[in-house]
């Protein structure tokens, strides 16, 4: 082989195209971020806690807002619920990237990271809950205020909230079977939003995370799986534009079991499950 023939080769090697970077992150890297994000959030301050609550709480209340006003008028259900889906994801993008606290995030995120410890700090992970809780209703609730508040809905915007309000309170009418029900749509519903963080998280850029989010929160939505955050954002808005429903039902007969379910479906269908099937690439 001549000269030529070897500088030839030589250009062909050194403009051969490098390995194209993977799009997204491993599962097992996926559940070792859940747990750093999770000892991240328990080892703030309460006050950082809570304000990052609050946050999670109001983008709640914009991804019920958005979610409404993106289906008025629209007599498909389909279409509806994908444009409701779409509305409702962009509350939990802002959540998502912001770092702020969603209380059934955080049933993702904690069992997590302590699945990957060999103690617990009981105490210190129920004031967190808890506050992550009231903070993520006061946001919600806040930000409703605001809105309705501001006069910028019209009475169709009020008609297409009433509308969705009772769906999602349709349940009260079974009496404790509704209950239960409730509680296993909430398993539903926090499996879906868990996938959701899980998605986004794998992703390495901006419209990868959309869509990760995108997809199971327009899922969830188009199934009425009930999900205790963002309920709270449709509840709270219901508070002030509606007359349908007092606030102690929405609480008693839609929250608390939905809120019982989201952490089953956090905790264990992606937690304890995940964490379990990549145990050994994790402690790598």
């Amino acid at each position: 082989m001549g000269d030529k023939d070897n500088q030839e080769l030589s250009h062909q090697a050194n403009n051969t195209p490098k390995e194209v970077e993977r799009q997204f992150f491993l599962p097992s890297q996926v559940m070792r971020t859940f747990g750093e994000k999770g000892k991240e959030h328990l080892n703030k301050n309460m006050p950082s806690q809570f304000i990052l609550s609050l946050a999670a709480g109001s983008f709640m209340t914009f991804g019920a807002v958005f979610s409404v006003l993106l289906s008025l008028g629209i007599d498909a259900k389909g279409l509806a619920y994908l444009l409701e889906g779409l509305g409702f994801a962009t509350g939990y993008l802002m959540v998502f990237i912001s770092g702020s606290v969603l209380f059934t995030e955080v049933n993702v995120l904690l069992p997590t990271y302590y699945l990957q410890k060999s103690y617990w700090k009981k105490h210190k992970y129920v004031k967190f809950w808890v506050a992550t809780y009231i903070g993520n209703i006061a946001g919600a609730l806040f930000v409703a205020l605001l809105i309705i508040g501001s006069g910028s809905m019209t009475p169709e915007f009020t008609n297409g909230l009433e509308t969705l309000l009772g769906h999602k309170m349709q349940f009260t009418e079974r009496g404790w079977i509704g209950w239960i029900q409730i509680v296993l749509s909430g398993i539903v519903a926090n499996w879906l939003i868990g996938m959701a963080a899980f998605l986004t998280t794998s992703a390495r850029d901006m419209i990868g995370k959309i869509m990760g989010t995108a997809l199971p929160v327009t899922l969830f939505v188009a199934g009425n799986f009930q999900h205790s955050a963002a309920n709270m954002g449709y509840f709270s808005l219901g508070l002030f534009a509606s007359d349908n429903y007092e606030w102690h039902e929405y609480l008693l007969f839609n929250l608390l079991p939905a809120s019982i379910g989201n952490i089953i479906g956090g905790a264990i269908f992606i937690s304890l499950l995940f964490s379990y099937a990549y145990r050994k690439e994790i402690r790598r």
